[in-house]
């Protein structure tokens, strides 16, 4: 990923409301909450002044004026710059092109589940699972009520998230099925390990190996 003068994804969604017409901090977070954008970016709205700060700092945001409302404070107005504009299209773009070398906390979970045990393992995949189901149906409800108020292409995020869900719930279904019906190769292996705490010979030359 490169390195960004302003990093904070907050300042990609700024961006991004900016684009559209020139908005005050106060109005740009309204209009993300509105959005729901906090649902596709880990915004933290404390954080919201610092970043609109960075990026008029680093030039990609430039005070056009001020708007004042009833007895609140001048509220300072930001448009977006030509150099924010192109830094907004290069960011998305490599956020779609490039695979996010992060491992997903699940993943990390995963690689140390022989700790628990095949029994224990199956009830944190059920309870995973059950989550999974429910996650599905609710983002399955939401994409069918934009569908009629927004073209496809401003809902294709949800369409992504319920792709991830329903495949990441299609591999629990199944490593849970290994599980239950006891065809995992090494079960009883692991079973015994997790009771005794001894390795197998198997498992102790693997263990060592690594």
């Amino acid at each position: 990923m490169k390195r960004r003068k302003v990093g904070n994804l907050l300042g990609l969604a700024v961006l991004s409301v900016v684009a559209e017409r020139p908005r005050h901090p106060y109005e740009m977070a309204a209009v993300l909450k509105e959005r729901g954008k906090d649902a596709d970016l880990p915004i933290k709205w404390g954080s919201l002044y610092t970043v609109v700060a960075n990026l008029e700092k680093h030039g990609f945001i430039e005070a056009v004026g001020s708007v004042k409302d009833g007895g609140r404070p001048e509220r300072t107005v930001y448009r977006i710059t030509p150099a924010g504009r192109e830094e907004f299209e290069d960011w998305v773009r490599e956020l779609v092109g490039t695979v996010d070398p992060e491992p997903p906390r699940f993943r990390s979970g995963l690689s140390m589940i022989g700790v628990l045990g095949p029994d224990q393992a199956i009830s944190g995949l059920r309870e995973r699972l059950d989550q999974l189901d429910e996650r599905a149906g609710k983002q399955r409800v939401v994409l069918e009520q934009l569908r009629p108020l927004m073209p496809r292409m401003f809902l294709i995020e949800v369409e992504y998230d319920i792709a991830m869900t329903e495949a990441e719930a299609r591999w629990v279904r199944g490593f849970l099925g290994e599980l239950t019906s006891g065809t995992l190769p090494g079960i009883e292996a692991w079973r015994r390990w997790h009771e005794t705490g001894e390795l197998p010979d198997d498992f102790g030359e693997f263990v060592e190996e690594r």
